[in-house]
C-alpha cells in the first residue's frame, strides 16, 4: 500500500484506513508492506512519531520525499510506485487520487492495481488551482485507465465515476470499532473541560471543513457551554489564523491544536454535541468515530455525511450559518433531544460499519 502520509499517525483519514486495513490483513495471514512518505507530521515536527520498521506485523518502509508543499505527495508516490513495481507483491493498493497518478507504473510491471478514492480531492480548497489541481485530475483519470478496480467510499462518488467516465467502481465504506468511553481527566486538567460542558469540532483546520461557519454560528448561541476546536492545520496556517481572529472576543471558544491518544478519547467521550459543518468530505472518519462514542452529532447535509448518519444525527443546510446557529441553540436548550441522539448513535453506527467487514470485502476484491 501507498498514498498515506505515515502510519501509525492520525494525520488524516487515509492514514487511519491504511493502518486499520493492513494490520487486520496481517492478522488474517497476509503479508503487507506499507510505504510511508518521509518528512514531518503535517501539524508540526513535535508530533512526529518514532520511525519503525514494523507495526503489528505490517512492514513499514519510508521512501525518499521532498518535504515541501505540493511536492511531498508527488515524490513519495513516485518512489513508492517504483518500489512496488519491482517488488514481489501480488496486489498494489494505492490510496487517494493524487498518488493514483502513479498507478500506471506498477501496472506496467504486471501488478494488479487497486485504487481507493477517499474523496474527490480536486474539490478541496488547496487543490482547486495550479499544478496541484491538474495533478489530482490526472490522478483520477489514471486510476480510471489503469486500476484493475476502484474502491469508493460513498454512493455519490460512485455515481460521479459512472456519469463522468462510464467506469464501474466498488462501494466499500470505511469502518469503525466500538471504543471504551473515558472520563474527563486530562481534558479537565489541561483545558478545564467537563462532561457535557462543550461542543466539539475535531479535524484538520482547512476551509472545506467549514469551521468558519461554526464559529460564526456559535457566537450567536446563548449558552455557557464552550466550543472546542481540536485539530492542527494542514498547509493551511493562514486559514487557522483567520479562525482564531474570528473567535477573538468570545472566551467560550477554545483551540486545542492537534490531539491524539487519551486527550482525543476523552474529547469524544465527554462532548455534549459533535459538529461537522463540512462543504466537502469523502467519508468522514471523525464522524464515524464520534457516533461510535455515542455522541449527538450535527452535520451538514452533503451526501457524504447524510448517507452515513441517516436519521441518527441532526442535519443543517450546508453553509447556512443561521440554520446551524438555530440548530445548536435548540440542542443546547433541549438536553432530552441530545440524549435521544446519544442513545441511538453508537448502536446504529457500530452495527452498520465494521473494520472487519471492510477488510473482508477488500480481500475479496483482491482475490
Amino acid at each position: 500500500m501507498f498514498g498515506q502520509k505515515r502510519i501509525p499517525s492520525r494525520e488524516g483519514g487515509v492514514e487511519i484506513v491504511v493502518e486499520e486495513l493492513s494490520t487486520r490483513m496481517v492478522g488474517l495471514g497476509h503479508e503487507v508492506v506499507c510505504y510511508n512518505r518521509g518528512g514531518h507530521h503535517v501539524s508540526g515536527a513535535e508530533f512526529d512519531a518514532e520511525a519503525r520498521e514494523t507495526l503489528n506485523g505490517v512492514r513499514v518502509k519510508t521512501v525518499p520525499t521532498i518535504d515541501k508543499k505540493g511536492l511531498a505527495a508527488v515524490t513519495s508516490s513516485f518512489f513508492a510506485a517504483i518500489r512496488t513495481a519491482f517488488s514481489n507483491a501480488d496486489v498494489v493498493h494505492i490510496h487517494a487520487e493524487g498518488p493514483a497518478f502513479m498507478s500506471w507504473l506498477p501496472k506496467l510491471f504486471g501488478k494488479k492495481v487497486i485504487v481507493t478514492v477517499h474523496g474527490l480531492d480536486w474539490q478541496r480548497e488547496k487543490w482547486k488551482r495550479g499544478f496541484g489541481a491538474k495533478y489530482i485530475h490526472m490522478g483520477e483519470k489514471m486510476a480510471v485507465r489503469f486500476a484493475d478496480e476502484i474502491i469508493v467510499l460513498s454512493r455519490n462518488v460512485q455515481e460521479y465515476f459512472k456519469e463522468t467516465y462510464g467506469r464501474e467502481t466498488v462501494y466499500i465504506p470505511n469502518g469503525v470499532s466500538v471504543p471504551e468511553r473515558a472520563e474527563a481527566d486530562l481534558i479537565l486538567r489541561q483545558f478545564g473541560l467537563e462532561k457535557d460542558g462543550y461542543l466539539l469540532f475535531l479535524g484538520r483546520l482547512v476551509p472545506e471543513k467549514g469551521v468558519h461557519y461554526l464559529i460564526q454560528a456559535f457566537k450567536n448561541v446563548k449558552t455557557d457551554k464552550k466550543l472546542v476546536i481540536a485539530g492542527g492545520s494542514s498547509d493551511s496556517e493562514e486559514y487557522a489564523a483567520q479562525l482564531k481572529a474570528m473567535a477573538a472576543g468570545d472566551e467560550r471558544i477554545l483551540f486545542t491544536g492537534f490531539v491524539q491518544g487519551q486527550v482525543l478519547e476523552e474529547l469524544y467521550s465527554n462532548a455534549y454535541v459533535y459538529v461537522l459543518p463540512s462543504d466537502v468530505e469523502g467519508m468522514p472518519l471523525s464522524l464515524l468515530e464520534a457516533m461510535s462514542y455515542g455522541d449527538c452529532c450535527v452535520v451538514s447535509d452533503i451526501p457524504e455525511c447524510a448517507e452515513v448518519v441517516e436519521e441518527y444525527a441532526a442535519l443543517f443546510e450546508k453553509g447556512n450559518i443561521l440554520a446551524l446557529g438555530n440548530l445548536l441553540q435548540i440542542l443546547c436548550d433541549d438536553s432530552r433531544r441530545v440524549s435521544e441522539y446519544k442513545k441511538n448513535a453508537q448502536v446504529y453506527i457500530c452495527g452498520k460499519y465494521s473494520w472487519d467487514d471492510v477488510t473482508k470485502k477488500t480481500l475479496e476484491l483482491y482475490q
